[in-house]
């Protein structure tokens, strides 16, 4: 098996000591003076696996963690393809509305998937979301094809990387083989739909400089019609050791694509002909660049520093001829052409600092570990919209008018300091309780041509001590038990401060919306034969925003849109996977066979709450909170043989409705209605052909079932988003 040298973080390996908690202090600084170790690399890592109790600074004991090893996933990576990426992660809801392989939305425990904006999106620990404050969607979109695993918290260990009701979901990119001084890898893709891939690799070690770099283009006609996309991306990193104690580390990401969006259907176009369009002069294209900068200093054998500057600039443009679906976008008769479309432009200008340390000492003759820092963010959104377009057909972000409807400016400060302590009882008990401050403000200015500005909040003050903490018992070698209980909050973002017509009002006195994360389970593994993580799980999430209807002094009707009630979810999530055969030859498993399920359920309602319903207000409370199934299971049968791996999966999700009323009839223009359940059949395989050669083919949706995830209420546009039918895929890729 061809080996490869990896340089490994020396905190990481404290996470070995709760198995050996009674050894003398001098045998863990030997383990912890290691730099380097030779590993052998895996050919097919097809298991789930959990985060070390230290992993990057970060303390994860007692908390649900996952690594998803992409080596080992048969699946549609150039698509990014979420239900094959998370397949191991119960409860993933994969929101489909973007384009193929643009990018992933998803989210857990019935948050809202709209671009992930619910988790601290990171990549190699470096923020991505575009502002965390003002807007935090994940506009950048790295390459799958450029990614070696992704890492996912859930929510209890908020305290050390974000507020996050969702979690943090850490990208970790292929690192290049330090034993060579040049190493290339191409990945070609091509499949259905006008489906063609194309990732291209560099890199190596020189001395003390270890490099590497991708770039990445793509074309896709789309399933539907009107529905092209066009997207790269590039990265390049450079690491320089300056001495066995302190190296600095440097990396540019960037992602671009051009996606014409086909437009919403109602529900009797989606029935007639789910691939059809409503518009063909719709386009998004966001364009983001990722800078940053690491300082990773070890103090001494048992203190770690590191120091993180990073920012996220660029750009997220669209131009729409923005309708209900049932509003076609036709010539006029009158001046035989089309009507002007609407220019929004949003520019992101997000800045990070950021310095942890991690720290071991020893307690009542156990080694501990403290985590903690301080996190600095200056974020500049700007927010241009409702700008009148051309009448083409073509990506023209070009006005006929220079006023924009609203032309707004946010600007986000914040300082946040936090820390946690893995403190152990025993050998087998841990506890970590953790604190975190946030403290800062938001400031908006700027017009809106409608709207009176001194109605608008101009200022969003916000000051949280969160706190939490996790415990963990090991149950034997390779099980243990887990609870935890965090505080999180969602600050007010910029689409719930802008009134979004002439009809609706904000309140100046807006609060961000708070609650907790709790989460209890065991997980582990039974003799190599059953892996297994089930838990259970409650968020509760107060001061959700929404709209009510009111009238002014003159009795002229509006809508109020202001905190409206407190929601809470509640389920189980379970991962159970059985290795039911399993032959080794020379110590390595040639032949296996195994089934797995992952599962959850959610009961995820509204405790209080008011919507709207023929200009009344009605309450809510007790209703299933709007784009959240009940049950998502998805389940696969694994066979390796040699150097061939095949997986079969169905994929099931139930129904979810489309507005907090949980109105079950469509209504004419799709924007509301119940979203039916669905169920996908996939068969994916992955062949080595030999060092460094590999082939990766697949039939995703074979029963080709017409179906769709969510009633959208904002972007792409409202109503009926038809996900993608059957296709097959194919994939080559050599590593030299």
């Amino acid at each position: 098996m061809k080996k490869r040298s990896t340089t490994i973080l020396l905190f990481t390996l404290v996470s070995l000591y709760p198995a050996h908690a009674q050894e003398k202090k001098r045998d863990y600084d030997k383990v912890l003076d290691l730099n380097e170790v030779t590993v052998g690399e895996r050919r097919n890592v097809i298991h789930t696996e959990r985060l070390p109790d230290v992993h990057n600074t970060y303390i994860t004991a007692g908390k649900k963690s996952e690594v998803i090893h992409l080596d080992g996933v048969n699946g549609n990576i150039a698509e990014k393809t979420g239900r094959h990426i998370f397949a191991k992660i119960p409860g993933v809801f994969v929101y489909d509305m973007d384009g193929s392989g643009n990018q992933i939305n998803i989210s857990t425990r019935g948050l809202d998937p709209h671009r992930s904006w619910e988790y601290n999106i990171r990549q190699n620990g470096v923020i991505t979301n575009s502002d965390m404050y003002g807007y935090p969607a994940s506009h950048y979109s790295p390459a799958m094809e450029s990614i070696q695993r992704v890492e996912l918290v859930r929510g209890t260990s908020s305290l050390q990387y974000g507020a996050q009701f969702g979690g943090m979901i850490n990208y970790v990119t292929k690192g290049p083989d330090t034993t060579k001084a040049f190493t290339f890898e191409t990945i070609n893709s091509a499949g259905s739909f006008g489906l063609f891939s194309s990732y291209n690799a560099i890199g190596g070690k020189v001395g003390k400089l270890t490099y590497s770099a991708y770039y990445q283009k793509r074309h896709s006609n789309g399933y539907r019609k009107n529905a092209k996309s066009d997207a790269e991306s590039q990265f390049v990193s450079l690491m320089y050791d300056i001495s066995k104690s302190f190296r600095i580390k440097a990396e540019l990401g960037r992602s671009e694509y051009v996606y014409q969006i086909p437009g919403p259907l109602t529900d009797a176009m989606f029935r007639q002909d789910p691939r059809q369009s409503t518009r063909s002069r719709n386009y998004f294209n966001p364009d983001i660049y990722v800078p940053s900068i690491v300082l990773e200093w070890k103090a001494s054998p048992n203190t770690q520093l590191k120091l993180t500057t990073s920012g996220v600039y660029g750009a997220r443009n669209s131009v729409m001829f923005d309708a209900f679906a049932n509003v076609p976008d036709t010539i006029s008769s009158v001046t035989n052409a089309y009507r002007p479309r609407q220019v929004d432009i949003d520019n992101f200008k997000s800045f990070t600092s950021e310095l942890r340390l991690v720290h071991q000492y020893d307690l009542l003759g156990f080694r501990n570990v403290v985590s903690g820092g301080i996190q600095y963010m200056h974020n500049k959104l700007r927010r241009r919209q409702l700008g009148k377009g051309t009448t083409g057909s073509d990506f023209d972000l070009s006005l006929t008018d220079p006023q924009f409807g609203r032309d707004m400016r946010m600007t986000t400060e914040n300082v946040a300091v936090f820390v946690e302590n893995l403190i152990f009882v025993t050998p087998r008990l841990s506890f970590s309780p953790g604190v975190r401050v946030e403290k800062g403000s938001t400031d908006m200015t700027g017009c809106i041509s409608y709207y009176d500005p001194q109605n608008l909040p101009n200022s969003i003050q916000h000051s949280f001590p969160l706190f939490g903490i996790s415990s963990q018992y090991r149950i034997g070698e390779h099980s243990r038990a887990y609870a935890g209980f965090s505080q999180a909050y969602r600050p007010v973002v910029f689409k719930d401060i802008i009134p979004g017509s002439v009809l609706e009002k904000v309140d100046k006195n807006l609060k961000d919306a708070y609650g907790y994360n709790f989460e209890a389970g065991v997980s582990g593994s039974i003799k190599d034969v059953l892996r297994y993580d089930v838990g259970l799980f409650q968020v509760m999430v107060n001061h959700r925003m929404g709209t009510v209807a009111m009238k002014d002094e003159n009795g002229a009707a509006y809508l109020f849109r202001t905190t409206t009630g407190d929601s809470r979810t509640r389920g189980v999530e379970a991962y159970l996977e059985y290795t039911a055969y399993k032959r080794y030859n020379g110590g390595e498993p040639q032949t296996e066979l195994s089934f797995f399920t992952s599962t959850s359920w959610f009961d995820a309602r509204y405790v209080r709450g008011n919507a709207v319903q023929n200009n009344e207000n009605k309450s809510v409370a007790g209703n299933r909170i709007e784009g959240v199934p009940t049950w998502i299971s998805r389940n696969g049968i694994q066979f390796q043989y040699k150097k061939l791996s095949l997986t079969a999966q169905y994929s099931y999700v139930s129904s979810n409705f489309a507005n907090p009323l949980n109105t079950v009839e469509p209504s004419a223009n799709g924007t509301i209605g119940k979203v039916p359940g669905y169920g996908l059949l996939d068969l994916n395989a992955t062949l080595h052909l030999g060092p460094g050669y590999k082939l990766r083919v697949g039939m995703n949706n074979i029963t080709n079932k017409q179906y769709f995830t969510k009633r959208p209420t904002m972007y792409p546009g409202a109503g009926v988003w038809s996900s993608d039918g059957r296709s097959v895929g194919i994939s080559f890729g050599i590593r030299i």
